[in-house]
């Protein structure tokens, strides 16, 4: 195994791609090939109660490596990219004391950019208007608060995903609070870290991609993702709950769609979300991408990197 020259504390191997496309397993291997622990970057797996339907590691899995941010807080914990950015990076302090390499690795965006470049320092997310936009988003839908969105931060609007409610509603929260755009508080500025960084991109052709998400939804609604869902009906309003495979499985149990329907949804709404996380991925020129079962290839070129 290559050692780090690098004068800096140690080797973060960030593990990114598309739900469905074979992260979980391939920085399982990694973590074993480097003695690493894994921390996850996926901000759906962070809460108790939700294994099922998030797609969290398996037992097997766990025990293979140290994970953290797996699991370890409730639903209505309010847990946001700034807290997180703050948290991992004490974490990871910890960590590279103790370890040469730490694999990071999911599939959310905007917490892996909190990890490796920082986030803008925007506004505390307000608690009561979380409430009322996440109210009004169960009772609306999310066309109107798109709306109200474009007329505050018409810049912002014209980039974003304007059909993700975390997005939409956390970008109206900033308007609203502060007075200002959202699109105005935000510099995209790099921050210093104090570890290398080394970015993998698990790719695969878009037609097996979507054949591997609609099996998995398949194989949660085998494990109990209905049953795990209405354990979470009483909570359905929380920000952690708006989500793909909870939100489907909330209106079947509303009567208005049947079981098989809401599973549909739910493949369907999986594949739309895995091509927004490649859109946003492939804007990184940093992530170098490998099919998900070239572990030499990928270990080849970490220890290249690291040399």
């Amino acid at each position: 195994m290559a050692m780090t020259m690098s004068s800096k504390h140690g080797t973060l191997i960030v593990v990114v791609g598309p739900t469905g496309s074979g992260k979980t397993s391939l920085s399982v291997e990694l973590a074993r090939h480097y003695s690493a622990p894994i921390i996850s970057t996926d901000s759906r797996q962070f809460y108790r109660g939700m294994a099922i339907g998030t797609a969290q590691p398996t037992a097997e899995e766990l025990a293979a490596a140290k994970h953290y941010f797996i699991a370890d807080r409730e639903p209505e914990d309010d847990y946001n990219c700034g807290k997180y950015e703050s948290d991992a990076l004490a974490l990871l302090d910890k960590l590279f004391a103790e370890n040469e390499y730490v694999v990071a690795v999911g599939g959310s965006g905007l917490y892996i950019q909190a990890l490796c470049s920082g986030m803008d320092a925007l506004p505390e997310a307000n608690e009561e208007l979380r409430k009322e936009l996440t109210t009004r988003l169960n009772n609306e839908g999310l066309a109107p608060l798109a709306e109200e969105l474009r007329h505050l931060d018409p810049e912002y609007a014209a980039t974003a995903d304007m059909q993700n409610p975390s997005r939409v509603m956390r970008a109206l929260e900033v308007c609203i609070t502060s007075g200002r755009p959202y699109s105005e508080q935000r510099h995209g500025k790099t921050a210093e870290r104090s570890f290398d960084i080394i970015k993998i991109g698990v790719d695969m052709p878009r037609d097996i991609l979507y054949d591997r998400i609609n099996r998995r939804v398949d194989m949660m609604v085998t494990y109990g993702l209905v049953e795990e869902a209405r354990t979470m009906l009483p909570r359905r309003e929380l920000n952690a709950l708006q989500t793909v495979g909870y939100r489907e499985m909330f209106d079947y149990f509303d009567g208005k769609i049947t079981v098989d329907e809401a599973i549909e949804l739910i493949k369907r709404n999986s594949r739309r979300y895995a091509k927004r996380q490649m859109t946003w991925f492939r804007r990184d020129t940093e992530i170098v991408w490998f099919a998900p079962d070239k572990l030499n290839d990928i270990i080849e070129h970490i220890d290249n990197r690291a040399k």
